[in-house]
């Protein structure tokens, strides 16, 4: 199984009005926009999973967290520290965030749309380790 998982910086334009982060999506996910959501004012660790089908990147958009991240090696952390900082979570990717500041703003671009039956999501780390191993 191959598990697709990138970490990138986007472009950065600053001038007397503003700073202005961009990326032009081609060159960042595989997919077709199909939603986007932010997490913000976190006050907790998000719940950790992997996706069978949905494909995100995620855009430390302000502020700053951890991402906890398993694509086959264990779980990593990878520090999100700099509006810009950039992740990619293919499918069978597992998983989460923590340590928000009080002023992350976390933006995520996804493949799908929301199923709140979750049947998308594996939520068991044993089990992913399982599926992930055959």
């Amino acid at each position: 199984m191959q598990l697709d998982f990138k970490r990138m910086s986007l472009k950065l334009v600053v001038n007397e009005r503003a700073t202005y982060s961009f990326a032009e999506l081609k060159e960042f996910v595989d997919f077709e926009v199909k939603r986007i959501y932010f997490i913000q004012n976190c006050k907790q660790a998000t719940n950790q999973h992997c996706h069978k089908e949905e494909k995100e990147l995620f855009v430390m958009a302000k502020g700053m967290c951890t991402a906890i991240i398993d694509r086959g090696n264990g779980k990593e952390e990878i520090a999100l520290v700099s509006p810009g900082d950039a992740i990619y979570v293919g499918n069978y990717v597992w998983h989460g965030y923590k340590d928000f500041s009080d002023d992350a703003v976390l933006l995520a671009v996804s493949s799908t749309n929301y199923r709140e039956d979750r049947s998308d999501y594996i939520e068991d780390y044993e089990e992913y380790k399982k599926v992930i191993a055959a």
